[in-house]
């Protein structure tokens, strides 16, 4: 407490602040469940890694399951967690300045633990790997993290629209016979081979992943990383506004979020699932990925508000969730590996061996199975695994393992 402090009003501060870390990591929570829903389609079949449905399951429910995961998970999850990403970079920076450390070289080492892990996590587990993403964009917050909220929006808005426009004028170049997508789309005996690979040996695993990173890096280069960016930004702003601090004043703005995300982002997910999946060609695929850059956001925006709302009338579900979320990276890896270890050759090989709803299923029991995990680890320690070897890493010295205030 600072002097002369009146007692009453620095116990509302600590509690305004412990609920803003409450609620973020309750966020991140739910980010894990989206993205693992996600993730294991990718991870569970060669074809679908190639942007393919997978030959062998054609049933109605088969393809129910993968509108119901295009419509309501892909693309959202990954740019809430991107949000996050940008929120916890200015409490980094408030952290930084509270213990009056070197801010700039400190966070550069945490740039790089996060690079080498994500880089190792793409070529031995999912080459979908977004670690290496955020340390990239991670730079360029640094570099921008004077700048005022406003301008930070505005930016995030200004890369959204342009993304958007390019993927319009790729649209419009399909049509007339000069078709990008080409490029980096596959066809359907390029991923059978990719099958065969993931069943095989680890080398041979391995080597798929890296002839899978030559095309994601396209991918990442031109699309994800500058969508991963404007998301980031956006969370800067908000951390910057400290508007996740105290919730009470925020009602309103929370409701309009929730009207304007579930009504023209559902609309928006539908289009881009229409896409995906009708077979309407490139062309209308790429118009598809242009509304959804656009509206995804607004239905991850959705979502986050709804959970925020619903989080202080919920107390069980905010703690099942932001245990998970205080060991988001580990959990996030723990994904990648348990996924691995049931479908590719590295453990039960049963890669495009199951139906799109056993996998999501499947996808959903591994974050059941990590909410209960992380409950009981954090009983026992202050940090999760892969969290206390980064910490360590960016710290440069070693941290304490022991349960106790973060």
């Amino acid at each position: 407490m600072l002097a002369g402090e009146p007692r009453g009003r620095a116990d509302a501060s600590a509690e305004a602040v412990g609920s803003r870390i409450a609620a973020v990591d309750a966020l991140r929570g739910f980010a894990l469940l989206g993205i693992v829903v996600v993730n294991i389609t990718y991870l569970a079949s060669g074809y679908r890694m190639a942007g393919l449905a997978t030959p062998t399951f054609s049933a109605p429910l088969d393809w129910e399951v993968r509108w119901f995961v295009s419509i309501l998970f892909e693309n959202k999850f990954y740019m809430l967690f991107a949000f996050l990403f940008g929120y916890s970079f200015t409490l980094q920076i408030d952290s930084a300045h509270r213990s009056v450390a070197r801010f700039v070289p400190r966070f550069l080492r945490r740039l790089g633990g996060l690079f080498l892990l994500g880089l190792a996590h793409a070529v031995l587990l999912f080459p979908g790997d977004i670690l290496t993403t955020y340390a990239v964009v991670g730079l360029i917050l640094l570099a921008a993290r004077r700048i005022a909220p406003r301008t930070a929006l505005i930016a995030a808005l200004a890369l959204t629209v342009a993304l958007a426009a390019g993927m319009l004028l790729l649209a419009v170049l399909a049509t007339l016979g000069a078709d990008a997508s080409q490029a980096v789309s596959e066809t359907t005996a390029q991923a059978a081979l990719s099958d065969e690979a993931l069943h095989g040996s680890a080398s041979m695993i391995i080597n798929e992943h890296l002839h899978r990173l030559a095309k994601i890096f396209v991918l990442r280069v031109f699309l994800q990383g500058p969508t991963v960016l404007a998301a980031c930004l956006a969370g800067m702003a908000v951390g910057k506004m400290r508007l996740l601090t105290d919730l009470s004043p925020h009602t309103a703005r929370l409701r309009r979020l929730q009207w304007a995300g579930f009504t023209a982002g559902l609309a928006g997910a539908l289009v881009y699932a229409h896409s995906t999946w009708s077979g309407g060609g490139h062309a209308y695929h790429m118009v598809g990925q242009a509304v959804n850059l656009v509206t995804a956001p607004l239905l991850a925006a959705a979502y986050a508000a709804t959970l925020l709302r619903l989080l202080p009338a919920m107390p069980r579900l905010a703690g099942a969730l932001a245990a998970p979320g205080r060991l988001a990276l580990t959990n996030y890896l723990g994904q990648s590996l348990i996924s691995a270890l049931i479908f590719t050759g590295y453990g039960l090989s049963l890669v495009d061996r199951l139906s799109p709803f056993r996998v999501v299923s499947i996808g959903v029991g591994i974050f059941a199975a990590q909410a209960l995990w992380s409950l009981w680890w954090l009983r026992r320690h202050r940090y999760g695994p892969v969290e206390w070897l980064l910490r360590w890493f960016t710290n440069w010295r070693r941290p304490s393992p022991s349960a106790g205030a973060a």
